[in-house]
């Protein structure tokens, strides 16, 4: 699985990884997966954000495939 990572997590995690997933897993196993890395993971992953599976929004209870490419970015604002 591809994450691709934006804005202010862009910054703080580089702008994108692979990971080896299990078949069936859910986007929040992916993210607790990530907050366990360390103090700045923990910190960026528990301010708000969305995840995107394959371009489309998704929720923590979706589930991610090898395959698939997961974006994750904070809420967009403007005006």
């Amino acid at each position: 699985m591809k994450v691709l990572y934006f804005a202010r997590l862009r910054e703080a995690f580089g702008e994108s990884e692979s990971i080896g997933i299990a078949t069936d897993t859910r986007v929040a196993e992916i993210v607790s997966s990530l907050k366990a890395r360390g103090e700045e993971w923990e910190k960026e992953l528990s301010r708000p954000f969305r995840v995107a599976i394959n371009r489309k929004l998704a929720g923590m209870d979706a589930i991610v495939k090898d395959d698939d490419e997961v974006a994750i970015f904070p809420p967009v604002t403007g005006g």
